[in-house]
């Protein structure tokens, strides 16, 4: 079944604008409460960052982004039409210019993607119903694939729901987790500094 509705962008240079979206079942967009709530506590990390928003859908979280100041922002969706929305969309707010909208499989394109360079970026997956439980352990892989590639200082967020199989997250205690009803955001900073060792006395 499809729903046509409408998003709003919160806040920065694009503030108020509207998009109307078709919404199928299998979607997950994101509410606009935890929309505000992700990028309040993303902050000062948003701009002049790269803004990957990973199966997009809708592709207002990434719109959002490039409103609050992130350089770019690149758009990973599977679905033709919404990928065709978010193009027309980008043209008409007048920021095509620092949106990429690319029509992949996510899975595939974690695989091959090569960070712009060694400036932190965010990465923000809000993946559908279906994969969240039925692709569990490939979204797990998918999410640490990421992590690894990702430079240091990059912030992941997963955008999960009640459930979530919190006890498979890497490094779990470093991760920042935020309940908003049943939805969740879950924060990890990638961090490759080593760990200083204190001298101790002999």
């Amino acid at each position: 079944m499809f729903e046509k509705t409408q998003v709003r962008i919160v806040a920065g240079t694009l503030r108020g604008r509207r998009l109307t979206v078709v919404v199928h079942e299998g979607m997950r967009p994101t509410p606009q409460m935890v929309r505000e709530a992700l990028f309040s506590i993303l902050g000062n990390a948003v701009p002049d960052r790269v803004f990957y928003d990973v199966f997009a859908g809708t592709g207002v979280v990434g719109l959002e982004a490039v409103s609050r100041g992130a350089t770019s922002a690149r758009l990973i969706e599977n679905d033709a039409r919404q990928v065709a929305d978010i193009q027309k969309y980008a043209y008409q707010f007048g920021v095509a210019d620092k949106v990429q909208v690319l029509k992949a499989d996510v899975y595939r394109w974690a695989e091959r993607w090569i960070p712009p360079g060694k400036d932190a970026v965010n990465l923000f997956l809000s993946p559908p119903f279906p994969d969240l439980s039925a692709k569990a352990d490939e979204f797990l892989k998918l999410m640490n694939t990421l992590l690894e590639k990702a430079p240091d200082e990059s912030v992941l967020t997963i955008q999960a729901e009640d459930g979530f199989p919190l006890d498979k997250l890497p490094d779990r205690e470093a991760w920042d987790i935020r309940s908003y009803g049943r939805n969740m955001l879950l924060f990890y900073v990638v961090s490759r500094k080593p760990a200083v060792v204190a001298a101790t006395e002999t």
